[in-house]
Formats: C-alpha cells, structure tokens, sequence
C-alpha cells in the first residue's frame, strides 16, 4: 500500500475525494463531550478550585537561596508551630540559571507579631538569614473585585461576540452552537485545573480570557467555510446542507490541525519549563490554561460547533424539504443506472449469438453444459449406394421428421457429458459408409 504524503492527504480532504463523517457520527463527539464535562463538574465539586492568596487574601512568605534538599513540608510545619492549626500552601521556586532553590510560603491572614514569629521559624527552619525571608499581605477584597471584574468581563464578552457573530453569519444558530463550544471549553480548562489542583491566580484568568479568542477564532474559520459551502445548497439537487457542512469541517482540517500543533508546541515548552525547571508559578499557571484551552478548542471547533449547527438547521422545513428531494433524486439516478445496466447485458447476449449457459449439478453428479443443437452435415449430404443421410438424431428415439429435413421442430437440447462414465468409452460419432 502506497503511502500518502500530508499535503496529498490534505488535497484530498479539500476536493472529497476523502472524506471524514464528522457531521453524521455528531452522537459519539456529543457524547465524548457530555462525559468530558461531567468529570470536570465533578473534579470541581469533589475537589474545588485552589485558588491562590490573590483571591483569598492572606499572608505570603518566600525563603530564598535554600538547600537543593529542602522540601516543602519543613515550611508548612514551621508555620502551624508558631500560627497554629491553619491552612498553609507551600511551592517550591527553582532556578533554571543557577543552582537557588526558594520556597513560596502562602496562609491564611497573620498579625504582625505572628509575621515577624514565622520569619525567623522559617530562617531557622532553612538554615538561611532572616533577611533572605519576605512578607506581605494581599487582602481578600482586592481578590473579590478581580473575580467580580472577571466575571463581568466573561458575560460583556460573550454577549458582544455572539451578537457579531449573528450580524457577520447572519443567523443566531451559528452563534449558538459557537458559544456552545467555547463553555465546553471552559468547563473542560477549569475541571483539569480542579483534578490535578494547580493554585488558581490572575495569571491562569488571563489564561481563561485568552482560550476564549483562540476557541473562536477556529470555530469562526470553520464557520466561514460553511456558509460558503451552504450559500446555495438549498437550490441544489446533489448535495444535501448536512453533507456539504461536513465537506467545510474536511476542508478545514488540515488548517486546524496545523494550526493547533503550532500553537501547542510553544505552550507545552512554557509550561515544562514553568512547572519543572524554573518553578515560575506565573509561566505554570499561565500555560497550563492556554494549553488545556487550545486543546479543548481544536476538538470543539470540529466535533462539536459545526455538528451541532447542522443540529439545529435539520429541523428548519426548508433543509428537510430539500434533504428529501435530494434523496428522491438519488434513488431515481440508481434506478437509472441499474436499468442501463440491464439494457446493456441483454444486448450483449444478443449480439453473441447462440447462448451458452452452465448449470451446476447437484452435489454428486456430473457437471454437464448444454448447447443449441444444430444440425450436423458432414460432405455429401447423403450416401450416394444406400441413400441414407450422413448423420442421424442424436437420440435415436426421436420422432419422424423432427431432423432439419423432416420440417418439424429442431432437435431438443441434450445434455453432453464432460467426462467420460467410469469404466466405458467415448462414444464415437457413426461414420459414412464408404464408398
């Protein structure tokens, strides 16, 4: 089997010679995305959002220059030593360009005698000076009015773009189905930072506003193919509205797959180096969102926004109308088909002449063939002595005349045995006598 190149694979997708069912399997891709969103809402109930001392408020401390060694845990023990039994959230911060380690101490708001009590515990703690611990204190309503902001902003968006949408597409299912898949997208972004328990900053906000233009953008590229494929679909008799959106959604493919291996590559590299090596809490949460968003978004904007379009306008009277003469047409065209393909067997048999059939016999028995029987004339019609023709029936039993000078009907058809009875001979045609 010869291989097919990308390019190759990629012309063909755009000229249906390939083709891809996205539009009629629509059921499985809803329901790989019903259970996506259903873990995810999960994830977020069971475990909740960590969200970060920007939203929560409290008190922040981070210890420089530690031991390679250090971990974590002597931190949160030194902080609920001297503040008691509180939540604290410890991350270590590594440095990819030198050999520095710091620890990132996070706790619930502390009184300043509590604040200078942990600084010096956590120098001990880490064999450091206190001047290589930092405080500060981020309050709760500065978080509160980030969110409410936030969330705002999510809610203008989204209705500012579904309006240009309708006015560009110039229909509100095209919108629909967009912002469909752009909260499939969300939810599916938030419910991975809820399981794997990433702490949820400004940072990752921004992460979540910018998944939001990059979701749309494919799933509009998409759109825009459709309308084009669809502009005068319903004046056609060859194609159907269904078929021709699934033939934009091929189309589109190989952009779209291009697409979001370029933009994932580069985020992938941001949040391995955020995540692993530097230990940038900033990069990490940033990329961790682009990279969830991006992926959700290239499965959205095929499996999901244009097969559910499609949804919506098969229950339009127009499309289904069309839908059945299309359908008309095509069960008349192979009825044509199969009737031209009828004409053209019987007159091949006709301008072959005598027809020669096989029939198989019974299990058992020997295959034998039949032919039209045709009078036999060997030269000289009759025997000049005795007057008696050459040849003679082949069943010597037939009836008077019925040979091709006795006027009656010809000979019946005889069955000639394909091999020779076990144990006998061929039979041997009667000869002339000779003269």
């Amino acid at each position: 089997m010869a291989r097919v190149s990308f390019s190759h694979w990629g012309n063909q997708l755009y000229t249906g010679e390939r083709s891809y069912d996205f539009v009629g399997r629509r059921r499985i891709w809803y329901g790989v995305a019903v259970v996506a969103i259903i873990l995810s809402i999960g994830a977020l109930f069971v475990r909740g959002l960590n969200l970060g001392i920007e939203f929560t408020g409290g008190s922040e401390f981070r210890v420089s220059d530690v031991a390679s060694g250090s971990t974590e845990q002597t931190a949160i023990d030194t902080v609920q030593e001297v503040a008691g039994t509180v939540e604290v959230n410890a991350t270590r911060i590594a440095s990819g360009l030198t050999d520095s380690t710091a620890i990132r101490v996070q706790t619930v708001d502390l009184t300043q005698a509590q604040t200078d009590q942990v600084k010096a515990a956590l120098a001990d703690a880490y064999d450091v000076s206190e001047d290589n611990v930092s405080s500060g204190f981020v309050g709760a309503s500065w978080g509160q009015q980030v969110s409410q902001r936030a969330l705002l902003g999510l809610v203008v968006f989204l209705a500012l773009v579904s309006l240009a949408i309708t006015a560009y597409f110039r229909t509100w299912k095209m919108a629909v189905a967009a912002i469909i898949a752009l909260l499939h997208d969300l939810v599916i972004t938030v419910g991975v930072y809820a399981a794997i328990g990433f702490e949820v900053t400004p940072a990752s906000v921004i992460g979540f506003l910018t998944i939001l233009g990059y979701s749309l953008y494919d799933t509009v590229v998409v759109f825009d193919k459709v309308r084009e494929n669809t502009a005068h679909v319903l004046e056609s008799k060859n194609q159907t509205f269904s078929q021709a959106a699934n033939l934009a959604v091929n189309q589109t493919l190989v952009r779209s797959v291009n697409t979001s291996i370029v933009a994932l590559l580069p985020v992938a590299s941001i949040l391995f180096v955020g995540a692993f090596l530097i230990g940038a809490g900033t990069l990490r949460d940033l990329a961790l969102s682009l990279f969830v968003g991006i992926a959700a978004g290239t499965y959205s904007s095929i499996f999901i926004a244009t097969p559910l379009l499609v949804h919506l306008r098969e229950n339009e009277d127009s499309v289904k109308a069309h839908a059945r003469k299309v359908a008309q047409k095509h069960a008349e065209t192979s009825a044509k088909a199969g009737a031209a393909v009828s004409a053209s067997a019987g007159s091949t048999a006709a301008r072959s002449g005598r027809p020669v059939s096989t029939t198989k016999a019974p299990t058992g028995s020997t295959a034998v063939a039949t032919v039209d029987a045709a009078p036999a004339v060997t030269d000289g019609a009759t025997d000049a002595e005795s007057g008696d023709p050459t040849t003679e029936p082949a069943s010597g039993d037939g009836p008077p005349g019925a040979g091709p000078k006795g006027g009656g009907a010809p000979p019946p058809k005889r069955p000639i045995p394909l091999r020779p009875p076990t144990g006998g001979q061929r039979p041997q045609p009667r000869r002339g006598r000779a003269r």
